[in-house]
């Protein structure tokens, strides 16, 4: 009896230690690899012709980007169409039917290189000297006879002056020289630049003149918060176009706009709790064919009966996923379409509605499936001072009680997180980690108010809004409060440092990506483009050169002291708004008080890696320092 408890004791533990292998090896098979989670497509940026017989995209050659055609009337006259190989095509456009203006670049330089390309013939004409400055294109891109109209601050890096671009190669006409406040140029149907936007960076106002022979007059005046932002003519008027407007209102609206005499005609289109998206209009149509809003998943009004139903022939047919129109010819017979999910990465398609026919362009992060991916659930929560905060919520595969978190703060602050596929949230989740996204008060989509409400407080409501966040999680049982990280790139990465320096004991270890510092050196390496904007920054974060106290005390490099819990950063060399300075005296204050602190550090590289190998390392490094310190 004693060798038979032994003997069914001992089969009992060996059946328990053999389910209990294969459950881990079944988990270990369950890790999607690294390089699954990263996506460099050889093909991107598909932009149909006016007229929708052809579809150009960058294609990759010679280890270069480069602009190659797909012809939808004649499938043998696609080819290749530039031959660039040792400068990327940075930027592309179609001017008319058959010619495509484009320039290229190097990642490290600010040099402008403009051309323009004859599809039919392939003969490349440069249209700009080499020149250091930057280049904005005026909407609507739009040939108005031999030309394009462009802003560039080749006379002064601060300002854009406007320019007329000729097709032919002749030399570029300034057109208006930007008296310093002018921000950006709209031509009329008929070419004639009529409409121009000023700001003295805290003031903003629309300019407007009759003709040519006379001179821009002020017709509408705007706080900055306050904004009318033009977005195309209406028809063949030159007084009344299509805005995006939030005078009067909190939330930005669709209206139309009379532009001479600087008064709102009518309201088209708002909603209660978030901003409408600035999409839907068609240049070559000259009118606005639908609206879009996204609280959670992006959701369409439609002012065309016709692209209406062209849009419930699409979502039917792919069911229950998110369809966005990217691009349609005049006619709203050709379509380039998006589908997706939160998670479903995506695919392109060109759509031909005249044969209900779906053609493939390109899937994102074809090595990842659906069923291996977790769903973002739309969230909200109070803060301290009663305001609702909205987020998005990722859960590990099986597990909705006690998770291991990490805080994933978006960038910014005047950007936002929004429902659909996110790679690095899909990843962390893939690891075995609840993501928290907070759309913390500052945050842009649910009006002025919301937004406004984060000015000055970079180191103050923002970051309480994401402790309140994680506080309310912990109490749900959502995620272990023993074991939370926090992570972000750019701002991002300043309030994974700020809670590393003034809550030290929430978070079990910080990851920053570019993360500022040091506010002061911020204000310092603010590019030359965007130095008149500085007043509008005082106001949003506050001014350095009065408030010197408030700067230290929002700023984690002057209270590095105060870091407990290890580190991980990621900086680039190329990092235009980030101090490498600040960056290396952190990881050193850290290393001299022997907090864990590994650090990153590419040259070659800007706000975000890019490169695959760098990515990779990326991702790598972010497995490695959560597996050790959260387990």
């Amino acid at each position: 009896m004693v060798f038979r408890y032994i003997h069914t004791t001992y089969l009992v533990l060996l059946l328990s230690l053999l389910m209990f292998a294969c459950g881990t090896t079944g988990d270990q098979n369950d890790v999607i690899p690294v390089e699954n989670f990263i996506f460099k497509p050889d093909r991107n940026s598909f932009k149909l012709s006016p007229d929708g017989n052809r579809i150009a995209y960058l294609g990759m050659h010679d280890h270069c980007k480069n602009i190659f055609i797909m012809d939808l009337v004649d499938e043998n006259k696609s080819k290749q169409l530039t031959y660039q190989d040792n400068l990327n095509v940075h930027n592309f456009n179609w001017a008319n039917d058959s010619v495509i203006v484009f320039s290229n670049s190097h990642y490290t330089d600010d040099i402008l290189r403009l051309y323009a390309v004859d599809v039919a013939t392939d003969s490349i004409r440069q249209l700009v000297d080499p020149v250091k400055s930057r280049l904005k294109f005026m909407q609507p891109i739009r040939d108005y006879q031999g030309s394009i109209y462009t802003s560039m601050n080749i006379r002064d890096s601060t300002v854009f002056d406007l320019y007329k671009v000729f097709l032919d190669g002749r030399k570029p006409e300034l057109v208006y020289k930007n008296p310093g406040s002018i921000t950006s140029w709209i031509p009329s149907p008929d070419g004639i630049v009529r409409l121009a936007l000023a700001s003295d960076s805290v003031q903003e106002s629309i300019l407007y003149r009759a003709n040519e022979q006379q001179q821009f007059q002020e017709v509408a005046v705007f706080d900055f918060k306050t904004s009318v932002n033009p977005i195309g003519y209406v028809g063949e008027s030159i007084t009344s176009v299509m805005a995006m407007s939030n005078q009067n209102r909190d939330k930005f609206a669709l209206v139309e706009y009379d532009v001479s005499t600087g008064r709102e005609i009518k309201e088209l289109f708002a909603d209660a709790n978030v901003d409408v998206n600035n999409e839907g209009f068609s240049y070559p149509l000259q009118r606005q064919l639908f609206a879009t809003t996204s609280a959670c998943r992006k959701k369409y009004t439609f002012f065309d009966t016709q692209l209406h139903s062209t849009y419930n022939t699409v979502k039917r047919h792919f069911k229950d996923d998110a369809v966005d129109f990217l691009d349609m010819d005049r006619d709203l017979k050709r379509f380039i379409v998006r589908v997706y999910s939160d998670v479903r990465p995506g695919e392109l398609y060109y759509y031909d509605k005249s044969t209900n026919q779906y053609t493939p362009l390109v899937t994102t992060f074809p090595d990842l499936k659906e069923a291996d991916m977790l769903p973002m659930k739309a969230v909200k929560f109070n803060a301290r001072d009663n305001q609702e905060i909205n987020g998005f919520l990722t859960f590990p595969k099986g597990k909705t009680k006690n998770c291991p978190l990490v805080v994933l703060v978006h960038d910014g602050p005047s950007r936002r997180d929004e429902w659909g596929f996110n790679p690095e949230v899909q990843f962390l989740a893939n690891r075995g980690y609840a993501v928290f996204q907070i759309n913390y008060r500052g945050t842009t989509g649910y009006g002025k108010a919301f937004w406004s409400s984060g000015f000055r407080e970079w180191g103050g409501r923002i970051q309480s809004d994401i402790t309140d966040g994680v506080t309310w999680l912990i109490h749900e049982g959502k995620v272990d409060k023993n074991r939370m990280a926090i992570m972000g790139t750019g701002f991002g990465g300043y309030s994974a440092l700020h809670a590393a320096t003034f809550n030290p004991s929430i978070y079990k270890c910080i990851i920053s990506s570019s993360g500022y510092s040091n506010l002061f050196t911020y204000f310092k390496e603010i590019p030359p483009h965007l130095k008149p904007y500085v007043q509008m920054y005082y106001q949003i974060i506050g001014n350095p050169e009065r408030e010197t106290d408030f700067f230290k005390t929002i700023s984690p490099l002057f209270h590095a002291g105060m870091v407990k819990k290890p580190v991980l950063f990621f900086q680039g060399g190329k990092d235009k708004f980030t101090s490498v300075t600040d960056a290396n005296q952190f990881v050193a204050r850290l290393k001299q008080n022997n907090i864990p602190v590994r650090y990153i550090f590419k040259e070659e590289e800007g706000r975000r890696f890019k490169s695959e190998e760098n990515m990779m390392l990326y991702f790598q490094e972010i497995e490695s320092f959560l597996k050790k310190y959260l387990h």
